[in-house]
Protein backbone atom coordinates (compact mmCIF):
# COMPACT_ATOMS: atom_id res chain seq x y z
CA UNK A 1 0.00 0.00 0.00
CA UNK A 2 1.13 3.29 -0.83
CA UNK A 3 -1.50 5.34 1.00
CA UNK A 4 -0.38 8.95 3.62
CA UNK A 5 -1.24 6.45 6.40
CA UNK A 6 0.28 3.18 6.18
CA UNK A 7 -1.06 0.54 8.46
CA UNK A 8 -0.51 -0.83 11.57
CA UNK A 9 -2.06 2.09 13.28
CA UNK A 10 -3.49 1.97 16.66
CA UNK A 11 -7.23 4.10 16.93
CA UNK A 12 -7.19 6.83 18.63
CA UNK A 13 -9.47 6.26 22.28
CA UNK A 14 -11.71 7.18 24.83
CA UNK A 15 -11.39 7.61 29.00
CA UNK A 16 -14.04 7.11 30.82
CA UNK A 17 -16.38 9.98 32.64
CA UNK A 18 -18.88 9.98 34.82
CA UNK A 19 -21.56 12.93 33.04
CA UNK A 20 -21.69 14.08 29.35
CA UNK A 21 -19.42 16.64 28.55
CA UNK A 22 -21.16 19.95 26.90
CA UNK A 23 -20.45 21.76 23.80
CA UNK A 24 -18.79 18.65 21.64
CA UNK A 25 -19.98 16.41 19.46
CA UNK A 26 -21.90 12.98 20.25
CA UNK A 27 -21.83 9.68 18.63
CA UNK A 28 -23.17 6.44 19.78
CA UNK A 29 -20.56 3.95 21.20
CA UNK A 30 -21.16 1.05 18.61
CA UNK A 31 -20.23 -2.26 20.47
CA UNK A 32 -18.11 -4.26 17.89
CA UNK A 33 -14.49 -4.59 17.03
CA UNK A 34 -12.64 -1.52 16.76
CA UNK A 35 -11.02 -1.26 13.13
CA UNK A 36 -8.92 1.26 10.82
CA UNK A 37 -9.84 0.04 7.28
CA UNK A 38 -7.30 0.94 4.62
CA UNK A 39 -8.27 0.66 0.78
CA UNK A 40 -5.33 1.27 -1.84
CA UNK A 41 -7.71 0.43 -5.24
CA UNK A 42 -7.89 -3.17 -4.72
CA UNK A 43 -5.59 -3.59 -1.95
CA UNK A 44 -7.89 -3.75 1.39
CA UNK A 45 -6.78 -4.39 4.99
CA UNK A 46 -8.96 -4.43 8.02
CA UNK A 47 -7.08 -2.83 11.05
CA UNK A 48 -7.58 -4.02 14.83
CA UNK A 49 -6.86 -2.63 18.29
CA UNK A 50 -3.73 -5.12 18.82
CA UNK A 51 -2.69 -3.93 15.42
CA UNK A 52 -3.32 -7.40 14.17
CA UNK A 53 -5.37 -7.55 10.78
CA UNK A 54 -8.62 -9.15 10.55
CA UNK A 55 -9.29 -8.88 7.23
CA UNK A 56 -9.26 -12.71 6.24
CA UNK A 57 -11.96 -13.00 9.15
CA UNK A 58 -14.23 -10.47 7.54
CA UNK A 59 -14.79 -11.23 3.33
CA UNK A 60 -18.07 -9.61 3.40
CA UNK A 61 -16.63 -6.32 4.70
CA UNK A 62 -13.98 -6.15 2.51
CA UNK A 63 -16.43 -6.32 -0.29
CA UNK A 64 -18.79 -3.70 1.14
CA UNK A 65 -15.35 -1.41 1.21
CA UNK A 66 -14.81 -2.06 -2.12
CA UNK A 67 -18.39 -1.28 -3.53
CA UNK A 68 -18.38 2.18 -1.19
CA UNK A 69 -15.26 3.67 0.37
CA UNK A 70 -13.54 5.95 -2.36
CA UNK A 71 -10.79 4.34 -4.41
CA UNK A 72 -8.17 5.52 -1.34
CA UNK A 73 -9.11 5.89 2.05
CA UNK A 74 -8.33 5.29 5.62
CA UNK A 75 -11.38 5.26 7.54
CA UNK A 76 -11.86 4.55 11.52
CA UNK A 77 -14.76 2.84 12.81
CA UNK A 78 -16.17 -0.47 14.04
CA UNK A 79 -17.19 -3.85 12.79
CA UNK A 80 -20.28 -5.05 13.83
CA UNK A 81 -23.13 -8.15 13.85
CA UNK A 82 -26.43 -7.63 13.90
CA UNK A 83 -29.20 -9.97 14.75
CA UNK A 84 -32.24 -9.58 12.57
CA UNK A 85 -34.20 -11.16 14.62
CA UNK A 86 -33.63 -9.64 18.00
CA UNK A 87 -33.31 -5.91 16.01
CA UNK A 88 -29.57 -5.52 18.23
CA UNK A 89 -26.12 -5.65 17.94
CA UNK A 90 -25.01 -9.15 18.58
CA UNK A 91 -21.17 -9.22 20.08
CA UNK A 92 -21.55 -12.59 20.91
CA UNK A 93 -21.76 -13.95 17.24
CA UNK A 94 -19.00 -10.94 16.24
CA UNK A 95 -16.44 -13.03 18.30
CA UNK A 96 -17.50 -16.39 16.65
CA UNK A 97 -16.11 -14.91 13.16
CA UNK A 98 -12.25 -15.09 14.34
CA UNK A 99 -11.83 -18.53 13.26
CA UNK A 100 -8.58 -20.27 12.19
CA UNK A 101 -10.54 -22.53 9.82
CA UNK A 102 -11.37 -20.73 5.98
CA UNK A 103 -14.49 -22.92 5.20
CA UNK A 104 -15.91 -21.71 8.65
CA UNK A 105 -15.08 -18.08 8.21
CA UNK A 106 -16.87 -18.78 4.43
CA UNK A 107 -19.87 -20.36 6.58
CA UNK A 108 -20.36 -17.60 9.19
CA UNK A 109 -19.80 -14.93 6.35
CA UNK A 110 -23.02 -15.98 4.69
CA UNK A 111 -24.72 -16.91 8.34
CA UNK A 112 -23.81 -13.99 10.29
CA UNK A 113 -22.59 -11.67 8.18
CA UNK A 114 -20.92 -8.25 9.70
CA UNK A 115 -21.07 -4.96 8.49
CA UNK A 116 -19.04 -1.50 9.15
CA UNK A 117 -20.05 1.62 10.79
CA UNK A 118 -17.63 4.25 9.87
CA UNK A 119 -16.97 7.42 12.13
CA UNK A 120 -13.58 9.18 11.02
CA UNK A 121 -11.26 10.14 7.98
CA UNK A 122 -7.65 9.80 8.17
CA UNK A 123 -6.97 9.76 4.56
CA UNK A 124 -7.96 10.55 1.36
CA UNK A 125 -6.30 10.19 -2.01
CA UNK A 126 -2.91 11.65 -0.75
CA UNK A 127 -3.97 13.63 1.57
CA UNK A 128 -3.14 13.06 5.26
CA UNK A 129 -6.77 14.27 7.87
CA UNK A 130 -5.29 13.39 11.17
CA UNK A 131 -4.20 17.26 11.77
CA UNK A 132 -7.61 18.33 10.53
CA UNK A 133 -10.20 19.21 13.41
CA UNK A 134 -12.60 16.48 13.91
CA UNK A 135 -15.55 18.73 12.82
CA UNK A 136 -14.01 19.08 9.33
CA UNK A 137 -12.98 15.50 9.06
CA UNK A 138 -17.00 14.51 10.03
CA UNK A 139 -18.03 16.55 7.25
CA UNK A 140 -15.52 15.47 4.92
CA UNK A 141 -16.58 11.80 5.96
CA UNK A 142 -20.23 12.59 5.04
CA UNK A 143 -19.24 13.65 1.83
CA UNK A 144 -17.64 10.68 0.69
CA UNK A 145 -20.24 8.26 2.02
CA UNK A 146 -23.13 9.58 1.02
CA UNK A 147 -23.79 7.30 -1.52
CA UNK A 148 -22.88 4.15 0.74
CA UNK A 149 -25.16 1.14 1.26
CA UNK A 150 -25.43 -2.10 3.40
CA UNK A 151 -23.98 -3.31 5.22
CA UNK A 152 -21.47 0.25 5.24
CA UNK A 153 -22.89 2.86 7.41
CA UNK A 154 -21.76 6.01 9.21
CA UNK A 155 -22.55 6.72 12.50
CA UNK A 156 -24.98 9.34 13.50
CA UNK A 157 -23.81 12.29 15.23
CA UNK A 158 -25.23 15.36 17.12
CA UNK A 159 -23.68 18.58 18.48
CA UNK A 160 -26.90 19.13 20.54
CA UNK A 161 -26.56 18.10 24.34
CA UNK A 162 -30.55 16.94 24.54
CA UNK A 163 -30.59 14.89 21.78
CA UNK A 164 -27.18 13.26 23.11
CA UNK A 165 -29.07 12.58 26.38
CA UNK A 166 -31.89 11.23 24.52
CA UNK A 167 -29.48 8.84 22.57
CA UNK A 168 -27.84 7.98 25.66
CA UNK A 169 -31.20 6.10 26.87
CA UNK A 170 -33.03 5.16 23.82
CA UNK A 171 -29.77 3.45 22.01
CA UNK A 172 -29.05 0.96 24.47
CA UNK A 173 -32.03 -0.96 23.54
CA UNK A 174 -30.80 -1.61 20.70
CA UNK A 175 -27.77 -3.25 22.25
CA UNK A 176 -25.18 0.13 21.92
CA UNK A 177 -23.17 0.97 24.51
CA UNK A 178 -23.07 4.12 25.41
CA UNK A 179 -21.74 7.78 23.85
CA UNK A 180 -18.78 8.98 22.78
CA UNK A 181 -17.73 12.58 22.75
CA UNK A 182 -15.16 14.83 20.45
CA UNK A 183 -14.33 18.08 20.91
CA UNK A 184 -14.88 20.02 17.38
CA UNK A 185 -11.07 20.89 17.42
CA UNK A 186 -9.55 17.26 18.01
CA UNK A 187 -6.70 16.15 16.20
CA UNK A 188 -6.55 12.49 15.83
CA UNK A 189 -3.97 10.82 17.87
CA UNK A 190 -3.52 7.31 17.45
CA UNK A 191 -3.39 5.40 20.78
CA UNK A 192 -4.21 8.90 23.07
CA UNK A 193 -7.15 8.71 25.64
CA UNK A 194 -8.72 11.92 24.05
CA UNK A 195 -12.39 11.38 23.44
CA UNK A 196 -14.61 10.72 26.60
CA UNK A 197 -16.94 7.82 26.76
CA UNK A 198 -20.13 7.45 29.04
CA UNK A 199 -21.09 4.34 29.60
CA UNK A 200 -24.42 2.70 31.44
CA UNK A 201 -23.23 1.43 35.09
CA UNK A 202 -25.59 -0.20 37.14
CA UNK A 203 -25.58 -2.60 40.46
CA UNK A 204 -26.85 -6.03 41.13
CA UNK A 205 -26.71 -8.31 43.84
CA UNK A 206 -25.05 -11.68 43.22
CA UNK A 207 -24.59 -15.23 44.53
CA UNK A 208 -20.43 -16.36 44.65
CA UNK A 209 -20.80 -20.12 43.60
CA UNK A 210 -16.72 -20.41 42.88
CA UNK A 211 -13.83 -18.83 42.47
CA UNK A 212 -10.50 -19.38 40.62
CA UNK A 213 -6.84 -18.90 41.54
CA UNK A 214 -4.57 -16.06 40.70
CA UNK A 215 -1.79 -16.64 38.16
CA UNK A 216 0.69 -15.25 40.71
CA UNK A 217 0.14 -18.09 43.26
CA UNK A 218 -2.19 -20.59 44.58
CA UNK A 219 -3.34 -18.95 47.76
CA UNK A 220 -4.54 -15.71 45.72
CA UNK A 221 -8.30 -15.16 44.43
CA UNK A 222 -8.15 -14.71 40.72
CA UNK A 223 -11.48 -14.22 40.36
CA UNK A 224 -15.19 -14.71 42.06
CA UNK A 225 -17.60 -16.28 39.67
CA UNK A 226 -21.06 -14.72 39.84
CA UNK A 227 -25.08 -16.90 39.70
CA UNK A 228 -28.16 -15.33 39.58
CA UNK A 229 -31.35 -17.46 40.17
CA UNK A 230 -33.62 -17.92 36.99
CA UNK A 231 -37.33 -18.07 36.82
CA UNK A 232 -36.95 -21.88 37.15
CA UNK A 233 -34.87 -21.77 40.30
CA UNK A 234 -31.88 -23.02 38.71
CA UNK A 235 -28.41 -20.42 39.33
CA UNK A 236 -27.22 -19.22 35.96
CA UNK A 237 -23.95 -17.76 35.62
CA UNK A 238 -23.67 -14.58 34.96
CA UNK A 239 -19.76 -13.53 34.83
CA UNK A 240 -16.94 -12.67 37.10
CA UNK A 241 -15.11 -10.16 39.50
CA UNK A 242 -11.96 -10.38 39.38
CA UNK A 243 -9.94 -6.51 40.03
CA UNK A 244 -8.45 -6.72 43.38
CA UNK A 245 -5.55 -5.89 45.32
CA UNK A 246 -2.85 -8.86 46.22
CA UNK A 247 -3.60 -8.63 49.67
CA UNK A 248 -7.46 -8.96 49.30
CA UNK A 249 -6.66 -11.59 46.78
CA UNK A 250 -5.61 -13.67 49.95
CA UNK A 251 -7.78 -12.28 52.06
CA UNK A 252 -10.23 -13.44 50.08
CA UNK A 253 -8.47 -17.00 49.90
CA UNK A 254 -8.73 -17.74 53.45
CA UNK A 255 -12.21 -16.69 54.25
CA UNK A 256 -13.28 -18.55 51.45
CA UNK A 257 -12.02 -21.33 52.07
CA UNK A 258 -15.17 -22.77 54.79
CA UNK A 259 -17.50 -22.67 51.59
CA UNK A 260 -15.31 -24.84 49.37
CA UNK A 261 -17.17 -28.02 48.63
CA UNK A 262 -17.20 -30.49 45.97
CA UNK A 263 -19.34 -30.56 42.91
CA UNK A 264 -21.60 -33.31 44.30
CA UNK A 265 -24.90 -31.01 44.97
CA UNK A 266 -23.16 -28.15 43.60
CA UNK A 267 -25.61 -25.87 41.15
CA UNK A 268 -22.90 -26.30 38.95
CA UNK A 269 -22.25 -29.91 38.81
CA UNK A 270 -20.39 -31.12 36.03
CA UNK A 271 -22.35 -34.48 36.36
CA UNK A 272 -26.17 -33.30 36.39
CA UNK A 273 -24.99 -31.23 33.37
CA UNK A 274 -27.54 -30.34 30.87
CA UNK A 275 -27.28 -29.28 27.10
CA UNK A 276 -27.84 -25.65 26.73
CA UNK A 277 -28.19 -24.87 30.59
CA UNK A 278 -26.02 -21.62 31.32
CA UNK A 279 -23.97 -22.83 33.54
CA UNK A 280 -19.84 -22.92 33.04
CA UNK A 281 -18.82 -25.85 31.88
CA UNK A 282 -15.87 -28.17 32.85
CA UNK A 283 -12.87 -28.03 31.40
CA UNK A 284 -14.06 -25.28 28.72
CA UNK A 285 -10.93 -23.27 27.17
CA UNK A 286 -10.96 -19.32 26.69
CA UNK A 287 -11.04 -18.47 22.36
CA UNK A 288 -8.69 -15.75 23.29
CA UNK A 289 -5.61 -17.23 25.86
CA UNK A 290 -5.31 -20.78 23.75
CA UNK A 291 -4.82 -23.33 26.28
CA UNK A 292 -6.14 -21.14 29.65
CA UNK A 293 -7.50 -23.38 31.61
CA UNK A 294 -11.00 -21.97 32.94
CA UNK A 295 -12.31 -24.74 35.18
CA UNK A 296 -12.75 -23.51 38.84
CA UNK A 297 -12.86 -24.37 42.51
CA UNK A 298 -17.03 -24.64 43.58
CA UNK A 299 -17.99 -23.09 46.78
CA UNK A 300 -21.41 -23.20 48.52
CA UNK A 301 -24.13 -20.50 47.36
CA UNK A 302 -23.85 -18.75 50.39
CA UNK A 303 -22.37 -15.41 49.73
CA UNK A 304 -23.78 -12.21 48.33
CA UNK A 305 -22.15 -9.34 46.61
CA UNK A 306 -22.99 -6.37 45.06
CA UNK A 307 -21.25 -5.61 41.63
CA UNK A 308 -21.16 -2.59 38.87
CA UNK A 309 -22.19 -3.53 35.69
CA UNK A 310 -22.41 -2.11 32.59
CA UNK A 311 -25.56 -4.21 30.78
CA UNK A 312 -26.16 -7.52 29.88
CA UNK A 313 -25.89 -9.75 26.81
CA UNK A 314 -28.11 -12.42 26.42
CA UNK A 315 -28.33 -13.57 30.26
CA UNK A 316 -24.78 -12.66 31.12
CA UNK A 317 -22.78 -9.54 32.16
CA UNK A 318 -21.25 -8.29 28.61
CA UNK A 319 -18.06 -6.94 30.50
CA UNK A 320 -16.27 -7.84 33.58
CA UNK A 321 -18.36 -6.99 36.44
CA UNK A 322 -16.61 -4.85 39.44
CA UNK A 323 -16.51 -4.94 42.98
CA UNK A 324 -19.30 -2.51 44.74
CA UNK A 325 -19.38 -4.36 48.51
CA UNK A 326 -20.58 -7.40 50.23
CA UNK A 327 -24.24 -7.44 51.65
CA UNK A 328 -24.42 -9.95 54.48
CA UNK A 329 -28.06 -8.90 54.48
CA UNK A 330 -28.80 -10.63 51.41
CA UNK A 331 -30.33 -14.11 51.32
CA UNK A 332 -29.10 -15.60 48.26
CA UNK A 333 -32.38 -17.14 46.93
CA UNK A 334 -33.48 -13.20 46.18
CA UNK A 335 -30.50 -12.89 44.10
CA UNK A 336 -32.68 -13.37 40.63
CA UNK A 337 -33.02 -11.65 37.14
CA UNK A 338 -36.10 -9.88 38.34
CA UNK A 339 -33.77 -7.00 40.10
CA UNK A 340 -32.20 -6.48 36.61
CA UNK A 341 -32.82 -3.06 34.83
CA UNK A 342 -33.95 -4.15 31.25
CA UNK A 343 -33.22 -1.03 28.64
CA UNK A 344 -36.11 -0.38 26.06
CA UNK A 345 -35.72 -2.30 22.99
CA UNK A 346 -34.77 0.25 20.31
CA UNK A 347 -35.20 0.14 16.65
CA UNK A 348 -31.29 -0.66 15.21
CA UNK A 349 -31.95 -0.44 12.19
CA UNK A 350 -33.22 3.06 12.88
CA UNK A 351 -29.64 3.78 14.70
CA UNK A 352 -27.51 2.54 11.56
CA UNK A 353 -29.48 4.39 9.08
CA UNK A 354 -29.32 8.04 10.74
CA UNK A 355 -26.49 10.05 10.35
Amino acid sequence: MELPINPPVKPMLAKPVAAIPPGQIYEPKWDGFRSIIFRDGDEIEIGSRNEKPMTRYFPEVVEAVRANFPPRAVIDGEVIVADTARNTLDFEALQQRIHPAASRVKMLSEQTPAGFVAFDLLALGDEDLTEVPFGERRARLLEVLKDAKPPVYVTPATDDLETATRWFAEFEGAGLDGLIAKPRDLIYQPDKRVMSKIKHKRTADCVVAGYRVHKSADNRIGSLLLGLYDERGVLASVGVIGAFPIAVREELFAELQPLVTSFEGHPWNWAAHEDGERTPRKNEYSRWNNGKDLSFTPLRPERVVEVRYDYMEGVRFRHTAQFERWRPDREPRTCTYEQLERPVQFDLAEVLTSR
